[in-house]
């Protein structure tokens, strides 16, 4: 297929959805014909199918494969009858393709070879060429157009938390060495996170041309800093990638944990739906992130841990407190945590569709 019939066929599917799809129009903060729901990480650890289909290689060798990382997309689809589909990638996946020395170790996470320390490191972070660089990424994405009969959210890592995995070297605790370089040497911190947000807008932008219809950034560890810090240091990249991608027209999501703090901030940075991590109750989220701006969680992963009767109680307690309202999206606070039983979450899908459904006017 040629470049524009393949455009072509893309912004059909977008016209075409976009009016009446809930996921889209919750994003939207428009009125949808139920809630909608999606699970982040809701393709993973937890879908013994996903577990079959991996195998042993790492997931960034997974990502490298269209139809695997496609078949990774679409499983919790079929199996949950989710609102949404999540590309299967990682965050780490655009400064690993430049030649960072990244590599994604199981039960650690992304782990740096030789963490950023300084200046110097600034020139191992070249321009990323989609096309060039990973061009696995809209491969798959429009093989998932193609098979998909729900949205596809396309994602990029925050530059902040992006940025804490190259300087720490791999998850931390207390994140001290960024906010050692944050604060000792605050113009460096700066370049890397502008870096960082033009390796996410080129990712973003060759996902949504793709076919993705959404995009959601994880800034997920910025919630260790303090508003005054998060405005100064963290808020101008991260508005930086919102305002490169804005001419696209698609939603975009914002999403941090223990972010209680910073909701404001986030929505501020140019986000149209803000995601809220569980220790937020969402009436509150809704005054903090004001008007304007969709709503997106927040159940606690480890309540899916626990009987029906738990799980039921607690999501009716959170579509209470996220009103009646247009403009929210029922997803979890953080990911799927790999115990969680995948009936559970169908089962959940069911009983939001049914008892947050909202008729279309």
């Amino acid at each position: 297929m040629a470049l524009a019939e393949t455009t072509g066929t893309v912004a059909a599917v977008i016209t075409r959805s976009s009016t009446t799809d809930p996921f889209l129009a919750a994003c939207r903060s428009q009125p949808a014909r139920h809630r909608p729901v999606w699970f982040m990480r809701q393709a993973g650890r937890s879908l013994p199918e996903y577990r079959a289909l991996r195998g042993n290689g790492t997931i960034l060798d997974a990502v490298r494969r269209p139809e695997v990382a496609a078949e990774l997309t679409l499983q919790p689809v079929r199996r949950y009858g989710v609102d949404a589909a999540i590309l299967f990638s990682d965050i780490v996946v655009p400064v690993a393709a430049v030649g960072f020395g990244v590599d994604i170790q199981p039960g650690v996470g992304p782990v740096v070879e030789r963490p950023f320390a300084g200046r110097d490191d600034l020139r191992r972070l070249r321009a990323i060429e989609p096309d060039n660089d990973i061009p696995w990424v809209a491969e798959t994405v429009r093989i998932l157009v193609k098979e998909l009969k729900v949205p596809l959210i396309g994602f990029a890592g925050g530059p902040f938390t992006v940025a804490s995995y190259l300087i720490e070297g791999r998850h931390s605790q207390d994140y001290a060495r960024t906010k050692r370089l944050m604060y000792t040497d605050p113009a460096t911190f700066a370049d890397l996170l502008d870096r960082l947000a033009d390796l996410a807008i080129s990712s973003l932008r060759a996902q949504v041309r793709a076919g993705a219809q959404a995009v959601q950034l994880f800034d997920s560890w910025v919630g260790c800093l303090a508003p005054g810090d998060y405005r100064r240091y963290v808020l101008p990249a991260t508005a930086k990638v919102f305002a490169a991608v804005s001419d696209e027209n698609v939603p975009r999501i914002h999403f941090g944990v223990g972010t209680g703090e910073l909701l404001g901030l986030m929505a501020e940075a140019g986000a149209d739906v803000v995601g809220v991590d569980w220790r937020v109750p969402l009436d509150k989220a809704r005054r903090r992130i004001g008007p304007g701006c969709a709503l997106q969680g927040n159940m606690d992963p480890a309540v899916c841990l626990a009987p029906w009767e738990v799980v039921a109680q607690r999501a009716r307690t959170l579509l209470a407190a996220a009103g009646a309202g247009p403009g929210h999206i029922f997803n979890l606070g953080h990911g799927v945590l790999p115990d969680t039983h995948p009936d559970t979450l169908a089962r959940l899908v069911d009983f939001v569709h049914a008892e947050g459904d909202r008729p279309e006017p």
